[in-house]
């Protein structure tokens, strides 16, 4: 799925689907989407009686770090309803989130990462401020356990 080319993608736009199927609209309308990305812990062995005096790295776990998604309050229920969901215990909870990359003219997906079995682990809203004229804003932030990109 993804396309390769000579010049890199800009990187405004793209589309969210936060498990339901849909990146249409404005539940599905992100300004900004940060953290992607994994690890592969090493473990560090070395036998007393190896001949070189240095360790060995042996491959270890796979480790995804936190997303946090942004976007205008937009008096939607949708993230608290997830999150409500999430809180409660619901193991059917656990969602695949996918972040597609366009081309310029929105024609095609040319990159796509996946976050399998993705939870939000922090929601947080503001800041309000009486004099301020910037728009209000949410900022959800999901952990999730295996990262896929096609």
């Amino acid at each position: 799925m993804a396309t390769l080319r000579e010049r890199p993608y800009v990187q405004f736009n793209f589309l969210v689907d936060l498990g339901t199927g849909s990146t249409d609209g404005p539940e599905a309308g992100f300004q900004e989407v940060t953290g992607i990305g994994m690890e592969v812990t090493v473990s560090e062995y070395r036998n007393g009686n190896h001949k070189e005096n240095s360790v060995m790295k042996i491959t270890g776990m796979n480790k995804s770090t936190d997303v946090t998604l942004k976007r205008g309050v937009i008096g939607s229920l949708n993230l608290y309803q997830w999150l409500d969901q999430i809180r409660n215990g619901d193991q059917g909870a656990l969602r695949t989130v996918t972040v597609q990359l366009q081309n310029e003219d929105h024609t095609a997906v040319v990159a796509t990462w996946k976050l399998l079995r993705a939870r939000i682990i922090k929601h947080t809203s503001g800041p309000f401020n009486a004099k301020g004229t910037d728009v209000a804003m949410e900022e959800l932030v999901l952990a999730y356990e295996r990262l896929e990109m096609e």
